[in-house]
């Protein structure tokens, strides 16, 4: 049992946990700073590799045959933590700003509906496959967060990474809103037929 849990698959969902307080730490070292790009590259490194073992921890376990129900209840945990902690992050800091908090919102209200929708159909006994598509929101989340993460240090460096990131961020709003209907049709007939 334990050596189950303590798989490569896992220790990288663990890793991902872990990735989270450390790139909230790189924001607290920033403020304390005043704008350390240091601090903010710091964080992108983090979240870029924590993003990298979001690929990798499914896709180990399937092809090792190493699938466990502690990998499957940590793993979407994982993510949701990693991707509202930064988008908190990015908005308490400023680099994202009114209108762009409603992309985030948007993201942010979908994760917390479907994993309620996805807890409420397993007591059913009902599983929701991950789509296609939502595996690509995953993604372009994840690129959208990486360059709000860069922020003004990666202006600095290619302009625009920030205006790039807010559009990115839409992008991945409106494949959410999206992705979350989908997950509601598919959810909503077990709920109705109770």
């Amino acid at each position: 049992m334990a050596s189950r849990a303590l798989n490569i698959p896992n220790l990288l969902t663990y890793a991902r946990i872990v990735a989270v307080p450390l790139i909230v730490l790189c924001f607290f070292i920033e403020g304390r700073l005043h704008g350390s790009d240091f601090a903010r590259w710091s964080a992108l490194a983090l979240f870029s590799l924590a993003s990298i073992t979001d690929f990798f921890d499914g896709y180990l376990a399937r092809m090792w045959d190493q699938t466990s129900n502690i990998g499957r209840m940590l793993d979407p945990i994982a993510d949701k933590l990693l991707v509202a902690s930064v988008l908190l992050l990015v908005a308490a800091d400023g680099t994202i700003a009114g209108w762009s908090i409603w992309a985030a919102i948007i993201i942010l209200c979908r994760e917390i509906l479907v994993s309620g929708l996805r807890e409420y159909l397993a007591a059913l006994k009902v599983s929701v496959p991950v789509t296609k598509i939502a595996k690509w929101k995953t993604t372009v989340q994840m690129f959208a967060i990486a360059f709000l993460l860069a922020g003004p240090a990666g202006d600095k460096v290619l302009p625009y990474t920030t205006e790039i990131g807010i559009g990115l961020l839409w992008i991945a709003a409106i494949v959410t809103i999206y992705t979350g209907y989908d997950y509601f049709r598919a959810g909503l007939r077990h709920v109705i037929d109770e």
